[in-house]
């Protein structure tokens, strides 16, 4: 049984509770004097606590997929990954690996789509990133052949991995039925994390003479993939959404870059770039770069191009009500802005999944092929 099964899950719960159950019925008999029952109630307690931070580590490994198996766990994965050239056609991108898509029919692509692993080695950043392409089933339907489509970045949080926008967001099932139903567009999902350099955070910034992070989103990345698949070049057909530090990610990008991304959708976002240990220092003591990182301050001192932008948050649960109310606020015509705002909700799985459907089909009606 694999470690992010259901059973296992299931069977730590189980074991759980019957220790405690245990543990409560024998208690008297084990209350009794005698190093037998010292014994006896040290080793009900101490299982009891393993199973129950076994039961709660299962828990969360499954929400947030820190590893993917048993050997991941224990560091016995040491295989380096085998680089399989699939004929993209761009110099800066390679698919190593495709998957179906979680819907009926999804292990055919011009029924489920598909999902592509790619490597993106940034033309001009030189970072380079693992990452995974939706591609719709329109796009290897044979009457879509000439189409070109739209497409959006998608970031998860920090430290988040892009298989839980996959797995644990459901992005590409979510895409797929909004547009089986006729609510959005097909489009295109490149999903990775904001971590491009690993482990640290840079908070989507070009580092001074650190990983060139910014550059890599905004420029290099809808290169590479423009190059590699049917998608337009043109920032009406590129949109930039994302949770948490992936949700800062895109509304900054999209606000400093409007002559490429036409479109920045965040989810539990915040509105001014973290300093602290996983960051480093992002700015090097450079003021005029750390007021650029703060949103609210770009809103009032930079000019704002035409972009659209969407921002969620909620009455209760999330830290972020006043910042969005002001982002909201802030942002002045030619640039637009929508909100989503939760009477409750914080900042997780859960949340984010009643934003993404609405988010997505927002997304689909601010963006072109063309």
């Amino acid at each position: 049984m694999g470690l992010t099964s259901t059973k296992v899950l299931v069977l730590a719960v189980v074991a759980a509770v019957v220790l405690f159950l245990a543990t409560v019925l024998l208690w008297p008999r084990l209350a009794r004097g005698g190093w037998r029952s010292v014994v006896g109630r040290v080793g009900l307690l101490l299982l009891t606590q393993v199973t129950l931070f076994a039961a709660v580590g299962l828990a969360a490994n499954r929400s947030f997929l820190f590893y993917g198996s048993w050997a991941d766990l224990f560091g016995q994965e040491q295989d380096m990954g085998v680089v399989v050239d699939h004929g993209a056609g761009s110099k800066d991108l390679r698919v190593v690996g495709k998957q179906a898509v979680d819907v009926p029919g999804g292990g055919r692509p011009e029924v489920g789509g598909q999902i592509q692993k790619v490597v993106v080695a940034g033309e001009r950043s030189r970072i380079v990133s693992p990452a995974y392409v939706y591609l719709p089933p329109e796009y290897f339907q044979k009457e879509h052949a000439g189409r070109t489509f739209p497409a959006s970045v998608v970031l998860t949080g920090y430290p988040g991995t892009a298989e839980n926008l996959i797995k644990g967001l459901k992005y590409p099932r979510t895409a797929y039925e909004q547009a089986k139903r006729g609510r959005m567009q097909p489009m295109v999902l490149v999903m990775l994390r904001p971590t491009v350099a690993p482990p640290r955070d840079t908070e989507c910034v070009d580092v001074p003479g650190g990983p060139q992070t910014e550059t890599f989103f905004a420029e290099d990345l809808p290169k590479a993939v423009s190059e590699a698949y049917r998608v337009g070049k043109g920032a009406r057909s590129w949109g930039f959404m994302g949770n948490s530090t992936g949700a800062y990610c895109a509304l900054k990008i999209a606000l400093h870059h409007p002559d490429r991304f036409a479109a920045g959708a965040g989810f539990s976002a915040y509105y001014r770039a973290a300093e602290d240990v996983t960051t480093g220092d992002l700015f090097r003591g450079d003021d005029r770069l750390r007021k650029r990182a703060d949103l609210l301050w770009s809103l009032d001192h930079l000019p704002q191009g035409r972009s659209s932008f969407l921002v969620t948050t909620s009455l209760k649960g999330e830290d972020n009500l006043r910042g969005t109310r002001e982002f909201v606020r802030k942002v002045k015509s030619p640039a637009e802005v929508s909100s989503i705002t939760l009477e409750s909700g914080g900042h997780n799985f859960n949340t984010w999944n009643r934003e993404i459907p609405p988010g997505l089909v927002w997304m689909g009606g601010k963006l072109s092929a063309g």
